[in-house]
C-alpha cells in the first residue's frame, strides 16, 4: 500500500552512533524508558566536543540477554567523525507511516572508558566463552541404547559400491584381445578361464565368446576345464617340427 512521506523533521540535525553490541542487546529489550544521558562538553580551537554518554543504572542491573550476569561499563565516551563527504538521513515506518526523522549532521563511535574495570572484564568473559571447544569427549559409565547397531555403516557401503563399480572390467577390441590370447598360448598350451581373465583383463562372458572361435575346451583328463588353441592355431608346434 502506497503511502505519502512525513518530511516535517527533514531540516533537524540528528547524530549517527555505533555503538557496542552489550549495548545495543540491552536497548532492544527497553521500550519507552530512559536508556542513558550525554555530557557534551565543547572544546576550543574547532576541535571536536567531549562527549560522554552514562547508561542508566536499571540497564547495569539487567541480566535477561545474552551478557548473563556480566556488568557492563556505566561510561563511554565518543569518538567524533565528520561527514562532510557523506549525505545521510534517517527514515522511519509503519504500516501506514512513512517519515524522515532528520538528516545526519555527526558521525560517532561509542566506546568505553580506558582501563574501565567492567570493560576488561566483559572482554575476559568473552575470550574465555569463545576458547570453549564446540565439542566435547565424554566419558561414559553406562550403555546409551540411542542408536541401533548396523552390520556396515553407509559410508562404507558406498565405498565398496563404488569400488566394484570402477573395477568392473570394459570390453576390447577383439583384435586386442586376440592378440593377448595369441600371446598367451605361446608360452603355455593350456590355460584354465580364471588365468585367462586375468591376463587379459576382459568380462568372462565376453572372453568366452572368443575362445569359442579360436580355441578348444577340454572335458576330459588330463588337461580337464582347460582352454588351447585350435590345431589350426597352434603355429608354435609347425615351429617344433621344423
Amino acid at each position: 500500500m502506497s503511502c505519502d512521506m512525513d518530511v516535517s523533521n527533514a531540516p533537524r540535525g540528528v547524530w549517527l552512533v555505533k555503538v557496542p553490541k552489550y549495548i545495543s542487546s540491552r536497548w532492544n529489550k527497553v521500550q519507552n524508558s530512559e536508556v542513558g544521558r550525554l555530557k557534551i562538553t565543547k572544546s576550543s580551537g574547532g576541535k571536536p566536543p567531549d562527549v560522554v554518554f552514562t547508561l542508566n543504572e536499571s540497564l547495569l542491573k539487567s541480566t535477561a540477554d545474552a551478557d548473563g550476569k556480566q556488568s557492563i561499563p556505566k561510561d563511554h565516551k565518543f569518538a567524533i567523525s565528520t561527514i562532510s563527504s557523506q549525505s545521510l538521513a534517517v527514515f522511519s515506518h509503519s504500516p501506514d507511516k512513512l517519515a524522515i526523522e532528520g538528516r545526519v549532521i555527526q558521525k560517532a563511535e561509542c566506546r568505553p572508558v580506558a582501563n574501565d574495570a567492567n570493560y576488561l572484564m566483559l572482554k575476559k568473559h568473552c575470550m574465555l566463552q569463545a576458547s570453549k571447544p564446540v565439542r566435547l569427549v565424554k566419558q561414559l559409565d553406562h550403555v546409551v541404547n540411542s542408536y541401533k547397531p548396523v552390520s556396515d555403516h553407509k559410508n562404507n557401503i558406498e565405498f565398496e559400491q563404488l569400488k566394484k563399480a570402477e573395477g568392473k572390467k570394459s570390453r576390447e577390441d577383439k583384435d586386442k584381445v586376440m592378440d593377448m590370447l595369441f600371446a598367451a598360448f605361446e608360452k603355455h598350451q593350456y590355460y584354465n578361464i580364471k588365468d585367462l581373465v586375468r591376463i587379459t583383463r576382459q568380462p568372462v562372458t565376453y572372453l568366452k565368446e572368443i575362445l569359442k572361435e579360436f580355441c578348444v575346451y577340454n572335458l576330459k583328463n588330463p588337461h580337464k576345464n582347460m582352454w588351447e588353441l585350435k590345431p589350426e592355431y597352434r603355429h608354435y608346434k609347425e615351429s617344433e617340427t621344423n
